[in-house]
């Protein structure tokens, strides 16, 4: 299923438009949100590497990794949703569910349905928006997992080729 065709929206995924790292994020989440996320990962069995600093665990529950001090390690959940196509999460508030992704690894259709597919299968999930933005500039998505469209739709004006 192709929600967002490559020639309209290749652009976007140009590391000089939205960074190397666009945000990724789902606004006004919970606890039970980053739970579902992970329960997802499980259940679909995308690969995965929980991370705490140096050291690789077995992935805990999200009320345990959103409980920790505020000064331990960022744990990062790495999840591989095909190959070589990474989304590296980021446990940072339990009220928004974020993550990076590596535009470099998103280039072309079949790349681009791939992605639009995990933001599909999150946003399902959570019946929720799944938003990208440029990097370091969450409050504006360029495109995102829309829930009554039940599709990821362009949120921005397209950019005009010179």
């Amino acid at each position: 299923m192709t929600d967002l065709l490559w020639d309209a929206v290749g652009s976007y995924f140009d590391p000089d438009v939205m960074g190397t790292l666009p945000d990724v994020r789902v606004p006004n989440a919970s606890m039970n949100d980053w739970q579902a996320v992970l329960d997802l990962v499980a259940e679909k069995g995308w690969k995965c590497q929980y991370t705490e600093g140096e050291s690789v665990l077995p992935v805990p529950g999200a009320d345990a990794v959103l409980s920790r001090p505020s000064d331990a390690e960022c744990p990062s959940p790495r999840v591989w949703p095909a190959d070589d196509v990474l989304a590296i999460f980021r446990f940072r508030a339990a009220d928004e569910v974020d993550f990076d992704v590596d535009v470099r690894e998103l280039q072309g259709q079949e790349r681009l349905d791939v992605f639009c597919g995990f933001l599909r299968e999150i946003g399902r999930r959570l019946g929720k928006p799944v938003l990208m933005g440029p990097e370091g500039d969450g409050g504006h998505p360029i495109l995102g997992f829309d829930v009554e469209a039940d599709r990821v739709v362009l949120l921005a004006d397209p950019q005009v080729s010179d």
